[in-house]
This record gives structure tokens, sequence and C-alpha cells, in this order.
């Protein structure tokens, strides 16, 4: 018999930070999961990655990884590492061996509210101001969106541009939550890479940030994957 996995390790993407999971993390600790966050670097895919595996020695058993956004490609890349039962990707990139995240964004146009900026003299990706909050986190009040794109991380176009060489979910099952009122990543991108790789899905109503305005239905899917892997 299998112990049932109660670990879950929470990756962030650009432009929210490892606090943008706070009421996932109390709805998974309250139902008894032991969680940890990781801080991403945000300075390359191979840093980011570095980090995950950092915080998935420390929790020391089974765990469930999940990844937001460019979250997802990093946890396609350290879901590799011994710890990591399951993957689960809410709103997130899935890139395949020798793809970028940037190889699924520039698969379908992006929509109006979308205010991811070009790289600056620095090679740094922002979201622009006055896009940030129905670009990004539409369901979230005014003030919480502005406190986020106040605090949005310097996020390294490299990262964004370096390909996948040893893609997790081809190995480890995994599960995705489609945020279908997204405007940073296309709900039918979120589809199509999921159909591709016989991910288990589930359509959440909500903007990119579903982990943040639908924590409830995004544990779901978290326990879902930690009970399924657990029998």
């Amino acid at each position: 018999m299998k112990s049932p996995i109660k670990n879950v390790v929470l990756v962030h993407g650009a432009f929210a930070d490892g606090s943008g999971w706070e009421p996932l993390f109390h709805v998974l600790t309250d139902k008894g999961f032991n969680v940890l966050v990781v801080q991403n670097p945000l300075s390359s895919l191979e840093d980011d990655v570095r980090q995950t595996q950092l915080v998935l020695d420390r929790i020391g058993g089974p765990a469930v990884l999940v990844g937001h956004s460019w979250g997802g490609a990093v946890i396609t890349e350290a879901g590799n590492h011994p710890n990591v039962a399951a993957l689960v990707y809410v709103a997130a990139f899935q890139p395949d061996n020798g793809e970028s995240a940037l190889h699924w964004i520039q698969t379908i146009a992006p929509s109006p509210e979308n205010g991811i900026l070009p790289p600056d003299d620095n090679g740094v990706v922002y979201n622009e101001k006055s896009k940030f909050h129905a670009g990004f986190c539409g369901d979230l009040d005014a003030r919480k969106a502005a406190f986020m794109y106040a605090s949005q991380g310097a996020f390294y176009a490299r990262a964004f541009t370096s390909p996948i060489t040893n893609a997790a979910w081809k190995t480890k099952p995994s599960w995705g939550c489609i945020a279908t009122e997204d405007k940073t990543i296309n709900p039918d991108i979120q589809r199509n890479m999921y159909s591709r790789s016989n991910t288990k899905t589930k359509e959440i109503k909500g903007s990119h940030v579903i982990f943040m305005s639908q924590p409830e239905a995004v544990a779901e899917v978290i326990i879902e994957a930690a009970e399924s892997v657990s029998n």
C-alpha cells in the first residue's frame, strides 16, 4: 500500500511572486497538507529549476509539484526530481522537449488586454501598468492588482526563450487547470498544450490568477492529483 501524499510544492510565474499562493496555501494546509512555496529568482530557466529542486529536497518526501504560468515551464523541467509524484499546471505553460514558453505564447495572437511588454534595456520583461489589472488579474479588486503590479519581479527574457530539455510530463502523471477568462495565456493555448500531453484537465472560470481568485477550485485539482498517485 502506498502512503497518502500530503506534500505540495507551489511554483509561481513571472508577474506574481510566491506570496500570491497564500489563499491556496491556507485551503491546502487546512486540509492537512504540508505546503512549501518556491521563490523563483526569475533570472533564467536553470536558476528557477534549481530553486525548485532545493525546495523539493527540503520537503523530504513524495510531493505534488504545482506551477502557475511561467512556473509551468519550471515544473516541466524540475518535475524530474525524484520527490515529484505528480504535476499540476495552473493556467501554465507545458512545453515539450526543444520548446520554450515563448513558442507557445506565440501560437495565438495576444488579447487586447494583454500587457506583457518587450524586454527593456536590461533584458527584463515587465507587465504594463495600464493593462495589468484587466490583462492579468481581472477578477481581483483594483487595490490588490495595483499592489501586484508594483511588486512584480524582474523576469529576464532569456528564461522565456529557453527550451525544455527533459519534459517531466512525459513520465509523471499530470493535471491542468484551464482559466477560461485568461487574458495572459489564451485558454485555447492551455487546451492545446494539455490535450497533446493527455493531461487531465478542469476548466475554472476566472482570470490568469485563478489560484488567487478561485483557490478552492484549484485545490480540488491538487487534492485529486495527490489522491490519485497515492492509491
